[in-house]
């Protein structure tokens, strides 16, 4: 059975418990699948990219039928860091609620919307309306060429920079350094493992450090970055509080001995293909 959050962000936490560590977060309009009922408060969900954890039912909407429209109508994304959805398409109107960067909606086409709003269809079936700049289509990789891609990935990386560091976090809020690279990723249209580690079975392949390229992941123990060329690397480091910028080069002002000196794997999602 399919799920959809309502919540502006969902926790997804060890266990039934909302004093329990926080694994992950869902954002506004994603789909989760419902694992198993635990209590009348708590369902264990498995998410797209294969995360499993506790949610709290209080931020789902737990029908599996518009579960499964949904997912194949909300085909847009907010760009922006917070969202107003208003209930007109004006300034001074009413807010319904805010989303935050990542969160899925459905665009509606409605007559007579001033072309810098966009009119959408919320999980509750409400209309509301952002500003049109602040949504993008959801991004097929197929459609991206290599080098684009690489570009897009580093982008969105970047737009988080200075979010402050959270445990489990996704969002602008607060995000974590494999939840700035799993989104960075998502937002081009992959899905990657949501730990700091190389997982057989998602798009993420190990290759020599000398390969390494703009939008690669590096790995350290516990922690990963996104390599930004140049020997520079974006990461949500505990040891910042944010997200910040580094560098693999000792001689540069941004050198970080203790990263630099105990990468353990450097990780693609491009393979090359086996001479034939």
């Amino acid at each position: 059975m399919k799920a959809i959050v309502t919540a502006m962000v969902a926790n997804l936490q060890a266990k039934p418990d909302a004093a329990s560590e926080l694994v992950d977060e869902v954002l506004y309009g994603m789909t989760v699948d419902i694992v198993k009922e635990v209590n009348e408060a708590w369902v264990y969900v498995q998410t797209a990219y294969r995360y499993e954890g506790y949610c709290q039912k209080t931020d789902l909407l737990l029908d599996a039928a518009i579960a499964s429209t949904w997912q194949w109508e909300a085909q847009h994304v907010i760009r922006q860091s917070f969202a107003d959805v208003l209930q007109q398409p004006r300034i001074q109107s009413i807010k319904r609620l805010t989303l935050v960067k990542g969160s899925f909606v459905k665009v509606m086409s409605l007559k007579d919307v001033p072309e810098e709003w966009s009119a959408i269809q919320l999980v509750s079936g409400q209309t509301g309306y952002v500003r049109t700049k602040w949504l993008q289509p959801k991004i097929s990789v197929q459609a991206l060429s290599e080098a684009q891609f690489r570009e897009n990935v580093v982008e969105t990386a970047l737009s988080y920079l200075t979010a402050p560091y959270r445990w489990g976090g996704k969002s602008p809020l607060g995000i974590d350094c494999s939840g700035l690279c799993s989104m960075a990723y998502l937002f081009n249209g992959v899905y990657i493992f949501r730990d700091a580690k190389i997982v057989e079975g998602f798009p993420i392949v190990k290759i020599d450090q000398d390969q390494m390229q703009k939008g690669d992941l590096i790995y350290f123990p516990g922690h990963i970055a996104l390599y930004m060329g140049d020997q520079l690397y974006i990461h949500s480091s505990l040891g910042g509080n944010e997200v910040t910028i580094n560098s693999l080069d000792e001689k540069h002002p941004l050198f970080r001995q203790d990263l630099a000196t105990t990468i353990v794997a450097v990780g693609t999602f491009f393979q090359e293909k086996p001479n034939i």
